[in-house]
C-alpha cells in the first residue's frame, strides 16, 4: 500500500508525472513507458499507488489539490467582491490553461479521473455561489437570487468540463471559464 507521506524524491516524481499527463494524456502510456520517460522503475512508480489506474487517479487528484490552494491563495488577496468572482474564475482558467486537450479527452474517458474533475466543478461551482452570496450581502452585487446564479455558473461549468461548451464554441475549458467569469461579474454587477 503506498505511503500518504512522501518523500522529497516521490514528491518531485509526482510533480514530474502529473507534468507529462497533463501535456500527452495517458490512455497510450503503460507503466513500463511511465517508468522509462520518468527515468525511474516501476517499483517506484507503484511505491506512489498500486497500478496505473491508481497512478492516473492520484496524478489528477494531485493537480486538482494545486491548483485548488493557487485559486484561494489568489482570492484570499482580493477584495473586492466583484474582483473576487473574476480572480476566482480567471485563476480557474489559468489553471486549466496548461492542461492538453488529449489530457481532457482521457480524463473524460476513465471513469476514475473524471470522477475527479467532476468533483473538483462541483466544488468550483459551490465557491462561485458562496462568492456572489457574499458580494449581495455585502451590497457589491445588484440584488440577485445568489442561488440560481451560482446553479446557472454550475450548469455551465458541468457543461465545460463535460466538453459540451468546446465542442459547441470552439474554445477551450480555459478560454470558456474566462469568458464564464466577465459574463459573471457583468450579470450580477450594479
Amino acid at each position: 500500500m503506498p505511503s500518504t507521506r512522501r518523500t522529497a524524491r516521490q514528491s518531485d516524481l509526482l510533480e514530474r508525472l502529473v507534468a507529462l499527463l497533463t501535456a500527452e494524456g495517458f490512455a497510450s502510456f503503460t507503466l513500463d513507458d511511465l517508468a522509462e520517460r520518468l527515468r525511474c522503475s516501476k517499483t517506484t512508480l507503484y511505491q506512489l499507488a498500486g497500478s496505473k489506474q491508481d497512478l492516473v487517479k492520484e496524478a489528477v487528484k494531485h493537480y486538482f489539490r494545486g491548483a485548488a490552494e493557487e485559486i484561494e491563495k489568489r482570492v484570499a488577496a482580493t477584495t473586492a467582491p466583484a474582483d473576487r468572482v473574476l480572480v476566482y474564475l480567471e485563476t480557474v482558467a489559468e489553471q486549466l490553461r496548461p492542461l492538453s486537450r488529449r489530457f481532457l479527452d482521457d480524463m473524460a474517458d476513465f471513469r476514475p479521473a473524471r470522477e475527479v474533475y467532476e468533483a473538483n466543478t462541483r466544488l468550483a461551482a459551490d465557491r462561485v455561489r458562496q462568492l456572489i452570496a457574499e458580494g449581495v450581502a455585502a451590497g457589491a452585487f445588484r440584488e440577485v437570487h445568489a442561488a440560481f446564479v451560482g446553479e446557472v455558473a454550475a450548469a455551465t461549468m458541468r457543461q465545460i468540463q463535460q466538453g459540451e461548451v468546446g465542442a459547441r464554441t470552439g474554445l477551450s475549458d480555459s478560454e470558456a471559464y474566462a469568458q464564464l467569469a466577465s459574463l459573471i461579474v457583468y450579470a450580477v454587477s450594479s
